[in-house]
């Protein structure tokens, strides 16, 4: 699956573009510095159409970052996430509702940028959920043919072997949710996906931390596979994570994330998936 004998094709991707400026900011000073290939938007987020211009001009992939638990000021159906995993799982959410707001975000998206999402994804992986998911596929192969329909992430782990416990546990957790499942319905309709994913971690532990998890990622890449983070270019106060978010970043532009970059054949650039494992 090699794009060359060098190189792997792996998406290096942050997520949470149009959350806020902070954040937008972040990635497309990373994107520019060649350290990110993608970014997941927020289509009705806040800043999602003043800056989405700005990360297209950086040459990465625009993906949608289908949301239902935050919800940015607007009206809809935003759950906190282990409600929405409850309802679910028990098949109590109301379809009308999940269409409506899928085709909402999907519009917001095509009408800023002109063109349909590189990819889609979840935040807090809700893509894969029951109901969520089978609304999504729908959607997504009636609106989309050809060159233009989009992959989707699958949150199926990286090897985890020498990880932290808690990281490992936090990863096998979300692929429970739903990777199987969205992987299965996916490829019969003729989507492609991710191979394996990386980057869950408990947002926790500042620098050092982040910078040891994500050198033992990108040790476990190979091509295919996607790498998640959640940079933000200075810590917000109103945002829980903020400070994490600005870690992330000082790692992610650093000399050393430049070099294991290197050591492991791996560069921010786009990846388009014509197959999958």
């Amino acid at each position: 699956m090699s794009i060359d004998n060098d190189i792997k094709r792996v998406v290096l991707c942050a997520d949470d573009f149009g959350m806020s400026e902070a954040i937008d900011t972040g990635i497309i000073r990373l994107a520019e510095q060649g350290r990110l290939s993608a970014a997941s938007c927020l289509s009705l987020g806040p800043t999602f159409a003043r800056h989405a211009q700005a990360l297209a001009g950086t040459g990465s992939q625009m993906g949608l970052h289908l949301n239902f638990t935050e919800s940015l000021g607007r009206p809809g159906l935003y759950l906190p996430l282990a409600t929405l995993i409850r309802r679910a799982y028990a098949r109590r959410l109301d379809v009308a509702v999940l269409r409506a707001q899928i085709q909402d975000q999907l519009e917001a998206f095509e009408t800023v940028l002109g063109r349909a999402p590189d990819f889609v994804d979840g935040h807090q992986h809700v893509h894969q959920l029951p109901q969520i998911r089978d609304v999504l596929l729908q959607a997504l192969a009636g609106r989309y043919a050809g060159p233009a329909r989009p992959w989707l992430r699958s949150t199926r782990a990286v090897s985890l072997g020498g990880l932290p416990t808690r990281q490992r546990a936090k990863a096998r957790v979300i692929q429970a949710l739903g990777a199987a499942a969205l992987r299965r319905n996916a490829r019969r309709l003729g989507f492609h996906l991710n191979v394996r994913f990386a980057g869950v971690y408990d947002f926790r532990g500042g620098e050092s931390a982040y910078g040891r998890l994500l050198s033992s990622w990108l040790e476990r890449l190979q091509d295919g596979d996607l790498l998640m983070c959640h940079p933000a270019a200075r810590a917000d106060a109103a945002d829980p994570l903020g400070q994490q978010r600005l870690a992330e970043f000082n790692v992610l532009a650093g000399a050393d994330a430049g070099r294991w970059l290197g050591q492991n054949r791996i560069q921010g650039r786009r990846v388009h998936f014509g197959q999958d494992a």
